[in-house]
């Protein structure tokens, strides 16, 4: 009998032995900051937009979105650097030199903040000198593109695709000895590097282009591509565990947007254009939304139950039931909604193209909100927007647009609204965004 109750004890012992390091390993992830895994902060009720608190201009447009952490906000910009910013004055503390445009969001571990580049490398830096630790060098990293390009002319021209705005985030993973970087590539690889010394540990090879970024839950990553394919991959060692194909549509097709993962849940929006919900353990369909001919670049944040997430054509932040996919309620914006949402509090916060930002009450089924607007969006809306609205063939005044360059020409125009791309950080009271007018906005939050 005592030999019985000495080996329960003793397995029970184990369990909690077992507990206690899948929790050390819980705390260490969660030492690690980044765009996309941290979209709910800290907040009371609602709290609207206040006073532009200041505002840091760079030389480039931003599409990368901000981080802030001990007092400084850092952000990737278009002119090729990254940028320590000081959170209470907006002055500079440091910024660091790539060879190429940073469309890629940095990610923060300890003492290091990573991103990549479109000069080929991703980067690991000293969090407080700005001095490099490592470079890492892909197969080289660009924009999707082809040759006659969904049809438009001229039909021999190649054609950088307008709509691809990102390259892949980095996520740092931390278990026991195990100290990875995960990011996906130009190349068509999804890497695993060593988090201290940038050596690779492991790849894996697509069919296209990866310019999502990763998001790991329970050991496995997940990530989506080009190729329009979402993977499932033991974080270790890299080895598929399922895969998901997503469907095309004209032609169009892929997965820019990163994943959520709730409740056994894996969600994220395609070209194809779908939002999908997916079993974790086992990739088979939950169930699928319609997004009306409109494309989700958006990546979902989700809280009580319900998806919050972008739409590009239908310009509207949707909120998703969780477990059905129906449509609870929509708000109607001024153009595409690409920005991924952040919550606090009951108020969720988001970009649109022209160039407006949003505070909209969670508990008003999108009826309460307030708005804010870039100084370029002041500027050129009138002469931009039809009835203040984003429209394509309003702006390309009767231009051909079969043509390709008629419809970099009107993309331009569009962004030179200040269109935000970038997704929100609130800390200390204070949200931060970029802007395609080059500018890193810091807005007071109402207490």
């Amino acid at each position: 009998m005592r030999k019985k109750i000495m080996r329960k004890l003793l397995i029970v012992l184990l369990l909690l032995v077992n507990l206690f390091f899948s929790n050390s390993a819980l705390s260490q992830n969660n030492k690690t900051l980044n765009a996309f895994s941290n979209q709910i902060f800290n907040g009371k009720g609602y709290q609207p937009l206040a006073s532009l608190k200041w505002k840091f201009k760079t030389e480039g447009r931003i599409f990368s979105s901000p981080i802030a952490q001990n007092g400084i906000v850092y952000i990737g910009s278009e002119d090729g650097f990254l940028y320590a910013v000081d959170e209470k004055t907006g002055n500079e503390k440091w910024k660091f030199k790539t060879n190429g445009a940073i469309h890629s969001s940095p990610s923060i571990s300890e003492k290091t903040i990573y991103f990549g580049s479109f000069d080929g490398y991703y980067y690991a830096v000293n969090i407080q000198t700005g001095k490099e630790i490592w470079k890492f060098k892909t197969g080289g990293e660009h924009w999707l593109g082809e040759i006659g390009l969904w049809g438009m002319k001229p039909e021999t021209e190649y054609m950088e695709d307008l709509w691809d705005f990102y390259l892949s985030s980095p996520i740092v993973y931390q278990n026991g000895k195990t100290n990875l970087v995960l990011f996906g590539s130009s190349d068509g690889n999804i890497y695993a590097v060593d988090a201290k010394i940038g050596k690779e540990i492991w790849k894996f090879k697509t069919n296209g282009p990866v310019h999502g970024t990763p998001v790991i839950d329970q050991n496995k990553i997940y990530i989506g591509g080009w190729d329009a394919v979402l993977y499932a991959l033991n974080v270790e060692n890299g080895k598929e565990i399922w895969q998901f194909a997503t469907g095309t549509q004209m032609g169009f097709k892929g997965i820019q947007s990163t994943v959520a993962v709730a409740d056994g849940k894996v969600l994220f929006g395609a070209r194809d254009p779908h939002f999908f919900s997916l079993d974790a353990e086992t990739g088979k369909l939950n169930w699928k939304y319609d997004a009306e001919n409109s494309w989700i670049l958006s990546s979902a944040v989700i809280k009580d139950n319900t998806i919050y997430v972008g739409t590009s054509d239908t310009y509207a932040l949707l909120a998703l039931d969780l477990k059905t996919g129906k449509e609870k309620y929509r708000l109607k914006t001024n153009g595409y909604v690409y920005s991924s949402p952040a919550i606090a509090g009951n108020t969720v916060y988001f970009g649109d193209f022209t160039g407006n930002f949003f505070a909209l009450n969670l508990l008003s089924n999108g009826k309460e909100f307030n708005s804010v607007s870039t100084e370029n969006r002041k500027q050129f809306a009138a002469s931009t927007l039809k009835n203040d609205l984003l429209d394509f063939g309003y702006t390309a005044q009767n231009e051909d647009l079969s043509i390709y360059d008629n419809n970099k020409k009107v993309m331009d125009q569009f962004y030179r609204l200040g269109s935000i791309l970038s997704s929100p950080f609130i800390s200390s009271n204070t949200i931060y965004f970029g802007s395609a007018d080059g500018y890193l906005y810091a807005y007071n939050l109402e207490k």
